[in-house]
């Protein structure tokens, strides 16, 4: 087995402070549904990558894909809805961040 990867390492330990911390309380704004959305899709790639130690092509496309796009809306629905859901979407993008440095296998 090898040894995990410093950006996986560093993924590990912010996933594990980010599934234990709070999730904002939901409510049925289109804000909050933006944010939950992206949050289940950020927490999809990384069990997966978590357990991989790395990023397979597809999910890496789709990492690099959201990108590209960019998280505008979340950004928007962050800023609108203020704190504690501002502090939850940065690390969010922080995780995505570390997904993109990920390796490729």
């Amino acid at each position: 087995m090898t040894q995990a990867s410093e950006e996986v390492v560093r993924l590990r330990r912010l996933w594990d402070e980010h599934i234990h911390s709070a999730a904002p309380p939901g409510r049925s704004d289109p804000r909050e549904q933006e944010v939950a959305l992206y949050a289940s899709w950020i927490g999809s790639v990384v069990e997966v990558a978590l357990g991989r130690g790395a990023l397979d092509r597809n999910l890496a496309t789709m990492v690099e894909t959201r990108r590209a796009e960019g998280n505008e809306r979340v950004f928007r629905a962050a800023g609108e809805l203020g704190e504690p859901v501002r502090s939850y979407v940065a690390r969010l993008i922080a995780i995505e961040d570390l997904l993109a440095q990920l390796p490729v296998r």
